[in-house]
């Protein structure tokens, strides 16, 4: 296990060596996650290309810090440690509110970001209402009363029925993590809106969605990437909220196809 503080909050991370010719991974988990939903994705590119994966801040062994967060919060915390690793030039893969981290930190520091891959996020995600409604249940009942909610969200039904096992993981994963650190990342959802950012990215950019996400459904991801100026969109059949744990094959796939089309440094 790898750990560094990034003003003043200690990040649970991992560095996997790769070809020094070829683009770094960067990946960014997703609200109520940790860095281990990214597995089965990067054993299929571990050995051909560098990767970088952490926990964010409030989730699993990264520091909790102060609560509520602000999106700039979770932005300066990847930043940091991307200098910090001497990582500039990367691929960018965030998941959810890692996408929005990951769109936040290329309006920061396009230095640092040669490419992003936006999974089953948006620009702008919830409403007021619906963050501050679950913000007062877990901070009253803890993560556990909403689990089975969220579940339904990011798995679909062939999941729930045929994966039962790797299903209780997930829900050990959600209800695990920090009740602080949940609700100060749903404050920081609540309060960021990327919408005006997103017609600035001008780098290589793929939006990729499961059909069955109900928590960014195609329709709002496919939003996203109308205001991207020449993205690609891609949806993943048979996926919710979270392909890198449902189709891992296919959504490494659609990675390797996109990077192998980048652009030469």
């Amino acid at each position: 296990m790898q750990f560094t503080e990034i003003g003043g909050i200690t990040l649970h991370h991992q560095l996997i060596g790769g070809p020094a010719n070829k683009p770094v991974f960067v990946f960014v988990n997703s609200l109520g996650t940790d860095f281990r939903i990214w597995r089965d994705v990067i054993v299929r590119l571990a050995g051909d290309f560098p990767i970088v994966t952490y926990d964010k801040r409030g989730h699993g062994l990264s520091d909790v810090g102060t609560a509520p967060y602000r999106m700039d919060d979770h932005i300066g915390d990847l930043e940091g440690l991307l200098d910090h690793l001497n990582v500039k030039d990367a691929i960018i893969c965030g998941l959810s509110v890692g996408g929005m981290i990951a769109q936040g930190l290329y309006a920061r520091r396009p230095d640092l970001v040669r490419a992003l891959v936006l999974c089953d996020t948006a620009h702008k995600i919830g409403t007021d209402d619906s963050w501050n409604t679950r913000i007062a249940a877990v901070e009253k009942n803890g993560i556990a009363s909403i689990v089975d909610t969220v579940l339904k969200l990011w798995f679909t039904p062939e999941f729930h029925e045929q994966r039962k096992d790797d299903l209780t993981g997930y829900r050990n994963m959600l209800t695990r993590q920090p009740v602080a650190g949940y609700a100060g990342t749903c404050a920081a959802l609540r309060d960021a809106d990327y919408t005006e950012a997103a017609k600035a990215i001008a780098v290589p950019t793929l939006c990729v969605v499961g059909d069955q996400d109900g928590s960014t459904p195609p329709a709002l991801v496919r939003a996203l990437a109308d205001l991207i100026p020449g993205s690609r969109f891609k949806i993943i059949d048979g996926a919710g909220h979270i392909p890198c744990v449902e189709k891992p094959d296919e959504l490494t796939a659609l990675i390797k196809n996109f990077v192998a089309q980048l652009p030469p440094q």
